[in-house]
Parts: structure tokens; sequence; C-alpha cells
């Protein structure tokens, strides 16, 4: 075994692989950022090398620092986690020609799997079934449009590199073609350095069932399937094992498939074959077919260790070690049922986009799993993936486990950014979820219920005023010598600014006042009967849907902008391509701006007819979240 290794990764990646060495009596070397310098990987590792400043390819990219790094710290070998270089083979090869380890497969396996159209390929000789579709070298847009009328619309473009929704559009009708190829080849070409692209078949009502992997070189197991299906523009959101409604024998015709996978190319290490199951009638043996190999750990891997009871990180390292398999397929068994949600800094009304902030609280339920990268005060930046934690929970069966997961989801406290945990306790409890009949649509077709701004009540608004307020806790509390008994707290929660007045009745009970509508509060021990928390110039209070109020000095309430007339960034991000010039006639939703944040491609549209009257950014600028982008000529 190893004695100390070092991980190429970040955030909660690199403090879950942490927690496992530091188990088994491995010392871990830690790289990071500028912008990561006091991240909680770095306070959690053995040693830690700085690589560079915040963005990618200046730091987690860059696998010659990484390597020189390793070679200094005295680590045998390097753990590349999941994300940035964990399937790059060229980084392998150069990992391997420095005498160190790479914890993971081999290179050549990687780049058998790592392009989706060659791994098909090779999948359709092993006889594993792959879904209909173009996936050869030609990229003409003419000649991918013809590729796609052949196989029949909806079809699916897809990067054939890489992964996580990038570089993939659902194209419907055929006049959109040509405009999401190029948004699709664009952003594959900036995620992966690589602009192809496959063309597969659109199953309407799809499954996407995964199977984890793991082989030695020279045998493979499965450890049985997780379902991902809850997804949103193609990025996971919660996922389950094992998957509702299997049979015993689809899962062992899924699990001998991607064994047979692993097998054919002498796969090494913890892998996850990706299958996408038609639903429609139920799953069958005749309904499932090969998406693609990720050759890596996944994100969503606790599930499978929730059920299964093994560390896929310390079997990682074992396999690497030169040990064999730990357990054979028939050691392995089914315990239970597991769920995972991703918790992110995220403004789902907006269109989910990515949210940044200061972490002022946080603070998770004891008996779930918690895998996570930050803590209070940590900051969420626009330079990486937004997520906050995973929360994973298990049960001895499906009711039980959704039952902990909407109880973990309830108690979960975040202050400081904007995030998806409201829009994940009504999804833990959507009716078509709940049942088990799930598939990749799901998330879209309950898109106005579960996606809708937070309307607060009366009380979430009095209890932010009782909090704002900051009442002493005392049995003087309501006596005063030349204070009035009323006091007046402005709120703001967006455009929406009042006064609340409270009046205090003695220690333990406030009537407050909002807009004519009364409401009575009662202490009860520290708080007033629900969830909330002052941080500095806010107050969030918790509930089915968290809502932040921003306390107003009466003295500076600011003029808004108008809204109408311009456009602004809905984060920080980067300036790939500007469609408008000034004088241009624009007409409403028109394609203005497209802004990169987050690793992923946002468009920015027009509000309204109009004509452009300015443009203050241009392709390759760095811009700040409510930067002034255009603005028309005013109506």
């Amino acid at each position: 075994m190893f004695d100390k290794i070092l991980i190429a990764n970040r955030g909660e990646i690199a403090c879950r692989i942490i927690r496992t060495a530091r188990a088994m009596g491995v010392r871990t070397v830690a790289v990071y950022s500028d912008a990561d310098a006091g991240a909680l990987h770095v306070q959690q590792a053995d040693q830690a090398v700085r690589l560079g400043p915040a963005p990618v390819a200046d730091s987690y990219l860059r696998g010659d620092l990484i390597i020189q790094a390793a070679l200094e710290t005295g680590a045998q070998a390097i753990h590349p986690g999941y994300g940035f270089l964990s399937e790059n083979p060229d980084f392998v090869d150069q990992v391997t020609q420095a005498g160190l380890v790479f914890i993971g497969p081999a290179a050549e396996a990687i780049r058998a799997m790592g392009l989706k159209d060659a791994a098909k390929a090779l999948m359709i000789k092993a006889g594993v079934p792959v879904v209909p579709g173009y996936h050869g070298d030609n990229q003409d847009t003419a000649y991918l449009a013809q590729q796609a009328q052949d196989i029949g619309y909806p079809v699916l473009i897809k990067a054939v590199a890489g992964g996580g929704g990038k570089g993939m559009r659902l194209v419907e009708d055929p006049r959109d073609f040509a405009e999401h190829l190029a948004s699709a080849q664009a952003e594959a070409r900036n995620a992966f350095g690589n602009p192809a692209v496959l063309i597969e078949k659109y199953i309407t009502t799809p499954r996407h069932i995964e199977v984890q992997v793991f082989g030695d070189g020279k045998d493979a197991v499965h450890l049985f399937e997780r379902d991902c299906s809850l997804q949103r523009r193609h990025q996971k959101v919660i996922e389950e094992a094992p998957a509702p409604g299997m049979t015993a024998e689809l899962r062992a015709a899924m699990g001998q498939a991607a064994v047979t996978a692993a097998r054919a190319i002498g796969y090494a290490g913890a892998g996850t074959i990706e299958f996408i199951v038609d639903s429609a009638g139920g799953l069958r043996l005749d309904g499932f077919w090969f998406m693609e190999m990720n050759t890596r750990l996944q994100v969503e891997h606790p599930v499978t260790e929730a059920i299964t009871g093994v560390d896929l990180v310390e079997w990682q390292l074992r396999v690497a070690a030169g040990e064999a398999l730990p357990l054979r397929q028939e050691d392995l068994s089914i315990n239970g049922h597991a769920f995972e949600a991703r918790l992110y800094a995220e403004d789902v009304p907006a269109g989910f986009l990515p949210a940044t902030g200061v972490l002022d609280h946080l603070k998770f339920p004891a008996d779930a799993r918690i895998d996570s990268g930050v803590v209070p005060g940590s900051e969420i930046s626009s330079w990486y993936d937004p997520m906050i934690a995973k929360i994973t929970v298990h049960g001895p069966d499906r009711a039980c486990a959704l039952r902990r997961l909407r109880a973990a989801l309830d108690g979960a406290e975040v202050a400081g950014t904007v995030t998806n945990l409201g829009f994940l306790r009504l999804l833990a409890r959507d009716p078509d979820f709940s049942a088990g009949d799930v598939d990749t649509g799901l998330i879209a077709r309950g898109q106005d219920s579960l996606c809708q701004p937070v309307v607060p009540q009366p009380r979430d608004w009095a209890v932010a005023a009782v909090v704002a307020a900051d009442l002493p806790d005392g049995p003087l509390t309501g006596f005063t010598l030349w204070a009035p008994l009323n006091r007046v707290i402005t709120l703001a929660l967006g455009d929406d600014l009042r006064d609340v007045t409270l009046q205090l009745h003695g220690p333990d009970h406030v009537s407050v006042d909002i807009a004519g509508e009364r409401v009575d509060l009662r202490r009860h021990g520290p708080g007033w009967g629900q969830r909330a928390l002052r941080h500095g110039g806010r107050v969030t209070v918790f509930g089915s849907q968290d809502v932040t109020f921003r306390i107003v000095d009466p003295l500076d309430r600011a003029s808004d902008i108008a809204g109408g007339d311009v456009v602004l960034a809905p984060m920080p991000g980067l300036v790939r391509d500007v469609a408008v010039r000034v004088g241009d006639e624009v007409v409403q939703g028109c394609r203005m701006i497209v802004l990169e944040a987050m690793k992923m491609e946002h468009v920015l549209r027009a509000p309204r007819d109009g004509v452009v009257a300015s443009v203050a950014v241009a392709a390759g600028d760095q811009v700040r979240a409510g930067d002034l982008i255009v603005a028309l000529v005013p109506d």
C-alpha cells in the first residue's frame, strides 16, 4: 500500500478521498489554486502545494505542475478524483512516465472509452446494445443535418468528449438543428478542447440507469445499478440505488453487459457504464442501450457504497497498489435503498443560474451522510462548480429512505447564497418520484410547480422582522424609559420593500403588523416558532422554501434601475460571443450575448423589442454579477 498520495482535485472530491486515505493510514497531499488557498481540502490534507491562479487552465489542469508537486512531496501515486484530469489519457501517460502510479484505469482504457463514438463502436463489437445514431467523423453541418433527418426527430446532439451535459442539445425541430449544433460544438470546444459531436435518437420516455463496475485489469465485477433519471439540462439532481422497478432478470442482464464492457478493455479501477432505458410500458430486457462509460469514480458513488457496504475509494487504492479485487461477484449484494441529493448554489426560478456568495451559515442533520468541501465562511466563487454538498441517506427500503431524504433536506440550513434546497424539497415530495415513476423528463414536466419563485407568507415577514429587531431575551423586554413600545423594521425581498411594525407585549409575545395584517408570535426557547437566522444585514427564514430578507436602513432606500431597458449580467462569467451592435433592431427573446459561467454557456436575450443603444462588453471580457451588458433605447 502507498505511504502518501497526491489528490489532483479540489472541494468535496478531495475531502472524500482524504477521509478514506486517513482511515487507511495513507498520508495525503492537496493541491490548490489561489482561489482555494483557505479551502477545506487544503486544511484537511497532510500537505498542500499551490498550483497557480484561479482559472483551471492555470491550476487544476496543469498536469506538469501536479506531477512536479507529487515528486517534490514524495507522493507515490496520484488520485485524480472526478472531473479535471481524471479522464485525460495523456495525463495518465505523463504520471506513469514520471515513475508514479495513477489511481485509475490505464491510458489505453480511457482512450477506448473517452470518445463516445469510438466507445459505441467497441461496444457493438463486444455485443453490447447501443442507441441508434451517427458516430462518424464527418462533422459537416449539412451532412450531420441529413443524418439527423435519417435517424428521425427528436435527436440528441452530444459532444464525443467529456460529460456532465456539456456540449449536449436536444433538437425536436429540423429548423433548429444548425443553431443547436453550433452551440453544442462551441460549448464542447470550450469545455473539452474538442468540438466533435455525434447524433443519437432521442428516447422520448428515457430513464438514465448506470451500473457501477470495478476491475483489476484481469477481471471485473459490477456493484449493481443507480437510477440517475432526475435531471435538468442533462445534469443529475437526485440519484438513487437500486433503480425503482428493476427486475432481477433485467438487473442481471444490465450487470452482465456492464461487466462485458469493462472486460473488453481490460479495465482496472472504478468505472460506470451508463445506459439509456426506455421506460414506456415498464422496464424490459430489450429496452436498454449503452450510452457511454465514465472511466472514473462518479459524483453519485455514495449511494452505491450505502447499499453495498463497500468503500470504493479504498478499492481504488488497493487495486492501484497491485492487489486483486477485494470481493467476487457472488460476494456482493444489495442492502436497502439509498438517495443522494446534490445541493447547489443556484437560482432555480432564474433558470438554475449558478450563484456566488459567502456561506454565513451551514448546518446539516447528523443522521445523513454529507460530502462537502465547504464550511461556514467558505466562498462559493464563479471559478468552479457551485456544489455545496451531497446529502446521502440510506434505509431498509425505498419508502423509508425517501422519508429520511425529506427529513434531511428539511433539516438542512444554508445562508449567504441562494440555493436549490427548496427545489430539492419539492422534488422529494413529487407524487411521480415518490411512486418511483421516474424518467429524465420529470423535472421539465413539473417546471411550473417545482421552480416557482418563493412567495413568503405574512408569518415569514413577521419572523424576519422580529429576528432583525434582535429583541432581548429577558423579563424587562417591552418596558422602556424613552423608546416607544412600537418599533418599525424595514425589510426588502427583491423589489418588494415593506415596513413591518412590531408591538411588544412582554418578553415572549410580539404582535406584528404587515400591511394591515396582524401576526402574533410567541417565543419558544431561543426562537419564535420558526427557524431563522440574522447574518449581517440579512435575515434568512428557514422553511419549506427558505427566504432571505434584506434589512433596510430607512435613511438609505436606493432606487432601482429600470429593468426593461437593460440587460445585466445574471452571474459572474466570461463573455464568449456578442451577437448585437449599436443601432441593431432586436425583438424580444432574440440572442444577444453568450456568457460562459460555471463551465456552462448561458444565452442572454433581449428583454423586449427595441433598438440597441449601447453594448458595454466585448468577447473575452470578464463580467461580474449585475454588470451592464446591453442597453436599449428607452421605450
